[in-house]
């Protein structure tokens, strides 16, 4: 990432045990726990990370109340500043907001009331209208409320195939991404790739799009890079089923090294492996850029690297050690509550615009 993406490091650091606390409760604990200051980040870096993850991976689902400043400093003994810096920083990046008196949650990743909120607005108008109308023309509201039960009825009108863009942060991960939302999409729609990082780079947009889709807290960023009038839809991430089952199959005995690559995430890394290898104790970490990475990796049995680290990895790594990604898929459940309906309300506008041209 420019900004670290899910799936380019382990995130499991906010993963909630089942205890007598309440949800506000268990949040405020795991993220002074998942500081770590053994880690060459600041803490201010890693506990941005670990609020940015935690709504990527849905975590912290929209809506989430988070700790106070205050509560926050003095459960990880960090100083207000800090925390308020991380937490003015994601309010900017559109990705918490503070509600006066109520205290600060989990947005839905830019100012607006959201896509859901904006289209039922919509509709609620053109309703009010296509009523009105048929005032004019003498119908009454039973006439139009039997038309529009009749259309709801015989259910949705073929339409094109949709044009969907997905924006991450390495192209091959983003095509693996991309491939697995192709299962959910319809007949004919098509899913492309592109970067964040080539579109700061000034590379042009893929067009045509009907809607693009990202990361859950890339999604502010992103819908600044996109052109006007394309929704931009944020999903969450789980860690991929094959990468789960590796991890349960480590040798108990065999030593661990961990390489992240953005500091922000490094110190999600470590809790991340071992929710899935709680059997091994030997884990180390080292950033990408470290000085001393193949010297750390020369001493390993087993290398687990976030995406985009392969080659480095790789190249650095002896022959007789194991190498394995750490790899993230898009929320199977975040596809069909979030991206789906969009598309369907894509449908429906694009098939009325075909109905009716004027």
């Amino acid at each position: 990432m420019p900004k670290p993406e899910p799936t380019s490091d382990a995130y499991e650091g906010i993963r909630y045990k089942e205890t007598e606390q309440t949800p506000d409760e268990r949040i405020l604990a795991n993220l002074a726990a998942a500081l770590d200051r053994s880690l060459p980040v600041p803490l201010g870096i890693q506990l941005r990370g670990l609020i940015e993850f935690g709504i990527a991976l849905g975590e912290l689902p929209t809506g989430q109340r988070l700790p106070s400043v205050r509560e926050l400093a003095e459960r990880a003994g960090i100083a207000h500043m800090t925390v308020a810096t991380v937490y003015r920083e994601l309010r900017e990046a559109g990705l918490i907001e503070a509600k006066p008196g109520a205290g600060t949650y989990v947005g839905d990743g830019h100012s607006s009331d959201g896509l859901r909120s904006s289209a039922i607005r919509k509709i609620q108008n053109r309703i009010e209208a296509l009523f009105n109308e048929a005032e004019q023309f003498g119908l009454a509201p039973s006439v139009v409320s039997s038309l529009v039960n009749a259309r709801a009825a015989r259910g949705p009108t073929p339409s094109r195939p949709l044009r969907l863009v997905m924006v991450g942060n390495f192209v091959e991960t983003t095509r693996q991404y991309a491939n697995r939302i192709q299962e959910y999409l319809g007949t004919g729609d098509t899913i492309t790739v592109t970067t964040v990082d080539a579109l700061h780079a000034g590379e042009t947009f893929p067009l045509p799009c009907d809607v693009c889709v990202t990361l859950a807290h890339r999604r502010g960023e992103v819908e600044h890079l996109v052109p006007t009038g394309i929704p931009v839809v944020g999903l969450s991430f789980i860690p991929a089923e094959e990468t789960r089952t590796q991890l349960a199959m480590i040798d108990p005995m065999a030593r661990i090294g961990i390489v992240s690559i953005f500091p922000e995430f490094t110190a999600l890394m470590k809790p991340g492996v071992l929710r899935f290898a709680p059997h091994v104790s030997d884990v180390d970490v080292r950033l990408i850029t470290a000085p001393d990475l193949e010297s750390f990796l020369s001493r390993v049995d087993v290398a687990i690297y976030a995406s985009g680290a392969e080659a480095t990895v790789k190249k650095m790594l002896p022959k007789n050690s194991q190498a394995m990604e750490f790899r993230y898929v898009p929320d199977p459940h975040a596809i069909r509550a979030t991206l789906l309906p969009v598309l369907e309300r894509l449908r429906s506008s694009i098939v009325t615009q075909e109905e009716d041209p004027s």
